[in-house]
């Protein structure tokens, strides 16, 4: 059981345009009009969205964005400093580090499977370092630097993916979930305790990750409409990586992802996800109005998957290397670094010992999941039924015979 954090002190962390033809260009016109028209009509007071698409405010080569496009959402982060900059780029690095470290585990086979964030840092250290203590994040199984940004220590996540345990943390601790397998139920998980929250009378807000593929899923649908309906403080933050497993974004939705908030009468919003001065303000402002009690809002952060789904994965059967290539150049973590030495906000001597770290991390994160324990491989068969059954039994035996086969083959 998840308990209500609600009642603790509240204290920050660091933290397809138509392409159809009129005819004549009085059509046009009016065809132009009735678009504005639309446009007006739905944004109500209740499902103002931003003005521009996608929030930016750092390109991809790491030049500073000034509009007045982004003021509603650059003013949360209108006073950031060096360090805190640094400290975004250093939670990135070693968020990398560390994922890289857990795929090389999988494949030597310390790892049954792991979900690899490569290319999302900036999505969710953005999103992470925005939270407040007392706010309660429900992840899916990807948001390892979520986690990070929560205070679980990275070798916490790695006992699951092992199979030696449901998940090596205590959520109450961190206030950070566990980790959720089961395609966007923890949507409806978090929209339950933020209406807990709420009847609890504390200002916290809570804050559901989830992906595109997702966003298709009916529980998400369902947490949308009673989050509108109670007007419940949560953020829904879709890291939409352009891939559901094998299946592309043209494939689940015909209009931007942001835009399905309306629908249920709250904000959306699309920010750059590889941009994570950009993503941490618009979750900035989305927990802000959702303690303000203002409601639910929807965060589409555009990013890529860079790597395969799962360790299980080849996404080189579904997706075209170019299309990595183009997203290649927009890698977020190059995209702060490039800010920072532009600004003078960190020399060599900075990356230098964020390098050291790196390898340090990786050498830890090794070192602990060797010395965990093997998983039981038979204690998928124990809880199944509560007085056994015979074909449980058939199928453990089968399972017995099969591994010492091999003990049998090594002997030979």
């Amino acid at each position: 059981m998840t308990e209500s954090t609600a009642a603790r002190k509240p204290r920050r962390s660091a933290g397809s345009k138509a392409t159809g033809t009129t005819g004549t260009k009085a059509g046009a016109a009016a065809a132009k009009a009735g678009t504005a028209g639309a446009k007006r009509t739905t944004r109500t007071a209740a499902t103002k969205g931003p003005a521009t698409e996608l929030v930016q405010l750092l390109t991809p080569e790491g030049e500073r964005v000034e509009t007045a496009a982004y003021a509603e959402y650059a003013q949360y982060v209108a006073g950031i400093t060096p360090d805190e900059l640094r400290g975004l780029y250093r939670d990135m690095v070693l968020t990398r580090r560390f994922d890289a470290e857990a795929t090389a585990l999988q494949r030597q086979g310390e790892l049954g499977l792991w979900a690899s964030l490569l290319g999302q840092e900036a999505a969710q250290i953005g999103s992470g370092r925005a939270t407040r203590e007392d706010d309660y994040v429900f992840p899916t199984y990807r948001e390892h630097g979520v986690a990070w940004c929560r205070g679980v220590d990275p070798t916490n996540l790695l006992g699951m993916f092992r199979g030696v345990n449901n998940g090596g943390w205590d959520p109450n601790s961190n206030n950070f979930h566990l980790y959720t397998i089961v395609i966007g139920s923890q949507a409806l998980h978090a929209t339950g305790y933020a209406m807990g929250i709420t009847k609890d009378g504390a200002d916290s807000a809570v804050i559901a990750y989830f992906g595109d593929g997702a966003s298709s899923q009916g529980d998400v649908s369902e947490a949308f409409n009673f989050a509108a309906v109670y007007n419940a403080p949560v953020v829904f933050f879709c890291q939409n990586n352009q891939w559901a497993i094998s299946e592309s974004n043209e494939k689940q939705t015909r209009v931007p992802l942001y835009q399905r908030a309306q629908g249920f009468g709250f904000p959306g919003v699309r920010v750059d996800g590889n941009d994570a001065l950009a993503v941490l303000a618009v979750t900035r402002w989305a927990l802000e109005r959702a303690r303000r009690g203002e409601g639910p809002a929807l965060i589409e952060a555009y990013t890529y998957r860079m790597g395969a789904h799962t360790t299980s994965d080849d996404p080189s059967r579904y997706r075209h290397d170019d299309e990595r290539v183009a997203w290649e150049a927009k890698d977020p973590i190059l995209r702060l670094r490039r800010f920072l030495e532009s600004a003078h906000h960190a020399d060599e001597g900075f990356f230098g010992e964020l390098e050291a770290e790196s390898e340090a991390l990786g050498k830890r994160v090794r070192e602990v999941v060797r010395a965990m324990p093997d998983p039981d491989r038979f204690a998928i068969f124990e809880n199944v039924y509560a007085d056994g059954h015979a074909l449980v039994d058939e199928e453990r035996a089968q399972f017995a015979a099969y591994q010492a086969s091999f003990a049998e083959a090594e002997g030979v």
